[in-house]
């Protein structure tokens, strides 16, 4: 089946996911603009995580679609073909290469021919020099392009996590670090499409976004924080536990 053309950057349509009889994602449907950032919250169990799965390919739908670009059936690609249209997810813990410095792991999820004879005798070219050098500014991290990843904070190496997907959040940090975070990412949305899951709601205040509220594997409630807070039934089933 073609998948339906649409101007939104992310599509999902009556998605569900079935685990044994157990419904994780009902019927899901919602939307994510080309340079959107969108808060998704819920209660444990809500489909956050099912839904990333499936969008990043971790996960195959039991029903329904999920559209990339308008023209990418999620649905049909594996993971890696996925990572190669440009999605990337980061997860709770920062995941980056230690002992290698700030600058190499970003050259490392830079875009390029990562086969053996490239990789081996690549050269930094000037253009690849500009791409770090504005990476490095963007997430705050010029005076530390010749460390090693392990010397960094926990809140620093996620901001490195982050600007290894930029190219192609908030557990664990200082309050500074967690408002550093929320200028970051609204920093990137200017550019591409971020996708925030988060428990903490004074970072999702930070963001100042829209929010998506997951229940039983299905949208809850959508609209600005005040508003999402507001409903009856997002009061009962998450804010009010």
């Amino acid at each position: 089946m073609t998948p339906p053309r649409t101007s939104a950057l992310l599509s999902l349509d009556g998605v569900s996911v079935v685990f044994d009889g157990f419904k994780a994602l009902n019927a899901l449907s919602l939307t994510i603009a080309a340079t959107e950032m969108r808060a998704i919250i819920g209660p444990n169990g809500a489909g956050k995580t099912t839904m990333m799965d499936v969008i990043t390919g971790k996960t195959r739908p039991t029903a329904g679609t999920a559209t990339f670009e308008g023209r990418h059936d999620l649905t049909r690609l594996d993971e890696a073909e996925i990572a190669g249209l440009g999605i990337g997810r980061k997860f709770q813990t920062p995941t980056v290469f230690e002992m290698h410095t700030v600058e190499d792991n970003l050259r490392l999820a830079l875009k390029a021919d990562r086969a053996p004879f490239p990789t081996l005798f690549a050269r930094k070219t000037v253009a690849e020099r500009e791409r770090l050098d504005a990476l490095l500014e963007r997430i705050r991290l010029t005076g530390s392009r010749a460390r090693p990843a392990s010397e960094l904070s926990h809140g620093q190496k996620q901001w490195l996590e982050i600007g290894m997907l930029v190219d192609e959040p908030a557990a664990g940090m200082t309050d500074q670090e967690t408002a550093d975070t929320a200028d970051l990412l609204r920093e990137i949305s200017r550019t591409r499409a971020v996708v925030v899951v988060e428990h903490d709601m004074t970072f999702v205040r930070d963001l100042d976004v829209k929010v998506t509220c997951l229940h039983e594997g299905s949208v809850l409630a959508e609209g600005l924080l005040d508003e999402v807070s507001a409903n009856e039934r997002v009061i009962e089933v998450y804010l009010g536990r």
